[in-house]
């Protein structure tokens, strides 16, 4: 039986049990498995690393473990220059296009609301998802850790809260999404992007105070749903900003983003 020493850094150890977090552990294995195969049977899903260290030395996927090998194992690198290291994952997509698992629908629905293509259906099994990913380029965003550990997956983010808004923080700060929002701007019951339209031309579809308070209507493609800035936008948009506050916060500003 051979053994390798093991460190995972910052939230990767919350795929860890309690005594194996933010310390060093043994690894005993047989044979000469892939780094990747030995990271993700301690637990850790490969689209949540971006550098692995062994001895010192950044390394891909496919090394060979060895016996006595010392592997430090890091997430995602968001504001750090690592350019000179081997990054594990594919090169981010040029735009975010998201799809999540049926766990996900009001995450799914203020995504949307903040501008950015998500698709999310009850119907949508793992395997369908994975192959849309693929097909369309999109990130699976899920609850399920097993849906993100199959091989076939390069992009994707396990979701850690069960709190909607801070299922949204999250999402911001992993993607840095704060600077692409377009608010308002795609249906949050289909996902297709709004159309203006006429108030003459709906007008037969607003009730009395609707069109007598408001001038600026949007209409969905999709689904034939009519939008208009009222006090739910108020709403969503005060939920927005809350957002983009942790957002900040965790950015280390102090100066608050306003929609």
């Amino acid at each position: 039986m051979n053994r390798a020493h093991f460190r995972f850094y910052e939230e990767l150890n919350e795929f860890l049990p309690q005594d194996k977090r933010r310390t060093e552990f043994d690894y005993q294995f047989r044979g000469s498995p892939s780094i990747k195969d030995a990271v993700e049977a301690i637990g850790v899903p490969h689209v949540e690393v971006d550098l692995i260290l062994v001895n010192g030395i950044s390394v891909s996927f496919s090394r060979k473990l060895r016996d006595g090998d010392r592997v430090a194992v890091y997430p995602v690198f968001e504001s750090f220059e690592i350019s000179a290291v081997t990054h594990l994952r594919p090169k981010p997509l040029r735009e975010p296009r998201f799809i999540l698992d049926v766990h996900l629908g009001r995450l799914a629905k203020y995504l949307r609301l903040c501008g950015f293509d998500a698709l999310c259906s009850k119907f949508f099994e793992d395997r369908e998802i994975i192959e849309t990913a693929l097909r369309e380029k999109r990130i699976i965003l899920t609850r399920d850790r097993q849906l993100i550990k199959n091989s076939r997956v390069t992009h994707g983010y396990w979701i850690r809260s069960q709190n909607n808004n801070e299922q949204l923080t999250e999402v911001f700060r992993r993607f840095d999404l704060k600077d692409r929002l377009a608010l308002f701007s795609r249906c949050i019951n289909c996902n297709s992007l709004l159309e203006e339209v006429r108030k003459d031309d709906i007008i037969d579809r607003l009730q009395a105070d609707t069109s007598r308070y408001f001038s600026k209507f949007t209409r969905c493609p999709g689904c034939d749903r009519i939008y208009w800035e009222g006090s739910h936008y108020d709403n969503m948009k005060r939920i927005i900003n809350q957002v983009l506050m942790k957002v900040n916060e965790g950015d280390g500003e102090t100066k608050d983003s306003q929609l």
